[in-house]
């Protein structure tokens, strides 16, 4: 960056000093042009009036090396040239600078001659006698005037290289400090200062990536720290059950177990295989909607027959455990994963079956709105504490372990539940008084552009 810096502000540095020097040169050119055609017309006038004093005698006689002077008659007949033999010449009437001198007195042009192969200044006077006499001299060359000054442009183009060069390393080291000295971690702390006040988008630009990447970290950590402690959940939660299969398995083995407790001991090792099946199951649909679902089929499905369908399949649970399961609302097509919904209306009204007691009510209610589809599932059960309601969401967490092993909980339905809405862009809320019930209410968009009504 510096070397860009310097090298930008050098060339711009370099080339509006040629571009000045050209037009310096240009404007030079023709100031001298002018002055040469000034003194032209001056020895011109002096010329006319030795002429008209003493004719062609003062022509002889003159000696003007620097000078071609040329003398013609009113008819256009060239009288007498220092330069060309005046019988060789041609008829000059026609000639600019004659025309204008015979019309007006004085008569002046510049032009290139074929006659001496050069751009020459011609400045013409007419005598008292209707003759013209016209003096011409070469045009100075624009190389010419650039070699009379060359050692003084050289010296010039030397002294602007020189001070270009030192001129944008001040600047460039001038530009550059401000930024170096920027502190990453802290960079608003100069954005009050006078040297800063340009760049200060640029400050508030990496504060806001310093706090996002801050955020990103705390997330990463969080990630983390809930993957670590999730391992050791399962661990802890598969171990439980394989060590109460082995041991019985082992009991069995070695024939420890009367006739009449084999059937029961079997009954326990089915009754924690379940539970293992059912944590594995539980872990492998997390994994899913933790990847976003991006392995299920989105399809136009109506919440209300879902829910229809989760109700049907833990009437056999309800009943044997006297709770009351009822469903109301209409039909509510939504655009949404249909197995994934499933499982928000099964593990809701399983554990408001679950934790509930006998004699109790599960109400599970589907309405659509103009822009979402709300289900309600709400229980007469133990209800929840309210230090607990913002963590029953998370993974393994129990609000009633002992009460959870026995009804065979894996704590991972309301996570599952909460990721399931997520996943559908919608949101859950949970109202709950311990010993009157618990109340989650699930909402979920309708993009109304998508739905197959």
């Amino acid at each position: 960056m510096n070397k860009k810096i310097f090298n930008a502000i050098w060339i711009v540095a370099i080339v509006v000093f040629l571009a000045s020097l050209t037009f310096i040169m240009g404007v030079s050119y023709n100031y001298f042009s002018g002055v040469q055609l000034k003194q032209l017309r001056t020895e011109a006038e002096l010329a006319s009036q030795g002429v008209s004093m003493s004719g062609m005698d003062y022509l002889n006689g003159l000696e003007a090396k620097d000078y071609r002077i040329t003398w013609i008659d009113a008819d256009g007949t060239v009288l007498f040239d220092n330069a060309v033999n005046a019988n060789e010449m041609e008829n000059h009437l026609e000639r600019e600078e004659i025309k204008e001198a015979l019309a007006d007195g004085y008569g002046e042009s510049v032009r290139y001659s074929n006659t001496l192969s050069d751009k020459q200044l011609y400045s013409a006077i007419r005598l008292s006698d209707g003759s013209v006499i016209r003096l011409s001299s070469v045009q100075m060359a624009v190389w010419t005037l650039l070699l009379g000054f060359a050692q003084p442009i050289c010296l010039v183009i030397l002294i602007a290289f020189v001070l270009s060069f030192v001129l944008a390393s001040r600047l460039t080291k001038r530009i550059l400090t401000p930024i170096n000295g920027i502190d990453p971690d802290d960079p608003l702390q100069h954005i009050n200062e006078e040297e800063y006040k340009e760049i200060a988008p640029l400050l508030r630009r990496i504060q806001s990536q310093n706090e996002q990447l801050k955020r990103d970290q705390k997330e990463i950590e969080k990630a983390a720290l809930i993957r670590q402690e999730f391992t050791a959940n399962v661990s802890h939660e598969l171990k439980t059950p394989l060590h109460a299969i082995s041991g019985y398995a082992e009991l069995l083995e070695n024939e420890m177990v009367k006739e009449e407790d084999i059937k029961p001991f079997a009954g326990k090792i089915r009754e924690e295989s379940t539970r293992m099946t059912k944590l594995v199951e539980d872990i492998i649909d997390l994994t899913k909607l933790d990847n976003g679902g991006v392995e299920m089929k989105w399809e136009v499905c109506d919440l209300y027959r879902v829910a229809e369908n989760a109700v049907d399949s833990l009437e056999a649970t309800a009943t044997a455990l006297g709770v009351e399961v009822t469903l109301g609302g209409s039909d509510a097509p939504v655009r949404a994963i249909p197995q994934l919904l499933y499982s928000i209306v099964y593990n809701l009204c399983d554990n408001g079956i679950k934790y509930n007691h006998s004699g109790g009510k599960v109400e599970v209610d589907v309405q659509q709105t103009p822009h979402n589809t709300v289900l309600r599932v709400k229980d007469t059960g133990i209800g929840i504490p309210e230090e607990s309601c913002e963590r029953i969401f998370e993974r393994f967490y129990r609000v009633d372990k002992s009460r959870s092993k026995e009804v065979g909980g894996t704590g991972l339905g309301l996570s599952i539940v909460k990721h399931t809405v997520l996943v559908h862009g919608g949101k859950i809320e949970v109202n709950s008084e311990v010993g009157k019930g618990t109340e989650f209410i699930v909402s979920l968009p309708n993009k109304p552009k998508e739905i197959e009504v």
